[in-house]
């Protein structure tokens, strides 16, 4: 097949109301720009006629787009990835399907490419228009990568990058992805170009409470040893409570001749607690065996059950 300049990623879930129009204005841009692309719509287990409208896209302009149907949902990265394995342009691009960020911008992804030369151009919002919950989580998941993964605590799911870059990433197998922790895992060489971002048509996440929950544990357990961590150091710093007060005690005994007090409540609760930060590292540990045994077992990141 003939290689274009840019392939544009874009995850779908649920977007039928947009992309009819996101589709329509990509076209626009790349063709003012006179660059060779594609677009890969990757069809990720969508309620809605999301598949429905994307065949319709893909028999309007065979030759520039692909539409790949996931069996069911795997999640945005994963279907990230997905596109990733099918591009064929030089550069990759990514955008959401719910035009929260207009494909106008696409424009200052390329110039910052071409000008600073860096492996990777982030798109990063002054603004986000979400809720103030979900910003709050947004700062605490980004700031939190900064701190404990060195990550630069910036960056979107508008990004571009190289092919060469994306051959790197589309080598590991695990059935978790998140795309940013692999791509910062290779390269530091990274810009960051200012976007804007507007409301959401439908006002409806494809990421639920629930779902951010799950995304972010999973980003801890499988891209950093933080739970770990926090079990050594907790470990380490209770047992120093412990021989402190214990060293208290004899030292009472010994030179003071005061018995240390006695008691059913204080013996219970002692137990108890020392138990419960058993079982919840044993748990910890649990976690990470699980995951293991996932990457062992070479289970796929997801599952495709048509491609258009």
């Amino acid at each position: 097949m003939q290689e274009v300049d840019y392939s544009v990623i874009v995850p779908v879930y649920n977007s039928e109301l947009t992309l009819r129009e996101l589709f329509e204005d990509i076209n626009r841009v790349f063709y003012q720009l006179n660059l060779r692309h594609e677009i890969i719509f990757v069809e990720d287990g969508s309620r809605d006629n999301s598949w429905k409208v994307l065949t319709e896209i893909k028999n309007s302009d065979p030759e520039k787009v692909r539409a790949i149907k996931f069996s069911k949902n795997f999640g945005q990265h994963n279907a990230t990835f997905c596109g990733l394995e099918h591009a064929r342009g030089i550069c990759i691009i990514t955008i959401d399907d719910d035009l929260q960020v207009k494909p106008d911008e696409i424009r200052k992804l390329i110039t910052a490419y071409s000008e600073k030369s860096s492996d990777l151009v982030y798109g990063y919002f002054s603004n986000k228009k979400h809720s103030l919950l979900r910003n709050i989580g947004s700062k605490l998941l980004k700031s939190s990568g900064k701190f404990f993964n060195d990550s630069p605590g910036e960056g979107s799911s508008f990004r571009l990058f190289s092919k060469e870059l994306s051959d790197k990433i589309i080598t590991h197998s695990q059935n978790f992805v998140f795309i940013d922790e692999l791509l910062l895992w290779y390269t530091d060489d990274i810009a960051f170009v200012k976007v804007d971002h507007h409301r959401r048509k439908n006002n409806q996440s494809g990421y639920s409470n629930m779902k951010l929950f799950k995304l972010t544990a999973n980003l801890i357990i499988y891209y950093s040893a933080l739970p770990l961590k926090i079990m050594i150091w907790g470990g380490f710093t209770f047992s120093v409570i412990t021989f402190l007060i214990g060293l208290r005690f004899i030292i009472r005994k010994i030179f003071f001749h005061h018995p240390p007090p006695e008691g059913y409540t204080s013996i219970i609760v002692t137990v108890l607690f020392s138990t419960s930060i058993i079982i919840f590292s044993l748990g910890i540990i649990g976690e990470y065996l699980n995951r293991i045994y996932m990457v062992q077992n070479k289970k796929p990141p997801y599952s495709i059950k048509k491609i258009l």
